[in-house]
């Protein structure tokens, strides 16, 4: 699986999600570029599974040296290498030991019962935090210091996403 010829925003105001690990999974499954697979990198150590869809955007660089993390709304989950167009609607502001780690939260296109939703906003405040307890609660398990920053709308999205495409360019 190629990913280089994938373009990370295919229209302003969308991304290109990869599934990494499904909704509801305890497996931790990452994207191997050199080999162009998804591995099972590990599994989690404890009763806590993800929330959403969790995956990358591909032809991105963060500032901890992995691809854009992204999570996507499903109804059902989808599988490991799912390419899913999404809109992103909030931004999680993390950092993972140090470093600035945020997670994009998306809903698919694909899916016409979500199309009206385009802010975090129009999400559960307790689902909200439901997110962020499941990163500070597995991370915290692996020793790793976490601090969650709170939640940021759809407007905080677009300058993240376009400095992690820039820093992909420049690091090629």
């Amino acid at each position: 699986m190629d990913l280089k010829p994938l373009s990370p925003s295919p229209s302003p105001g969308l991304v290109n999600l990869v599934v990494e690990i499904p909704a509801g999974s305890r497996n931790k499954y990452e994207y191997f570029d050199e080999s162009g697979v998804m591995a099972l990198d590990r599994v989690l150590h404890s009763s806590v599974r993800y929330p959403f869809d969790y995956g990358f955007i591909p032809n991105t660089l963060a500032e901890d040296g992995a691809p854009l993390d992204a999570m996507v709304i499903m109804e059902e989950p989808t599988f490991a290498g799912c390419l899913i167009k999404a809109r992103p609607i909030g931004l999680l502001d993390m950092h993972d030991s140090g470093a600035y780690d945020g997670k994009l939260l998306c809903v698919p296109v694909a899916d016409p019962r979500q199309a009206g939703i385009n802010s975090i906003r129009q999400i559960a405040p307790n689902q909200l935090e439901d997110v962020a307890e499941f990163f500070r609660t597995y991370k915290s398990l692996e020793g790793r210091v976490i601090v969650i920053d709170g939640w940021r709308d759809f407007d905080a999205v677009d300058a993240l996403l376009q400095a992690c495409i820039e820093a992909a360019k420049v690091h090629k």
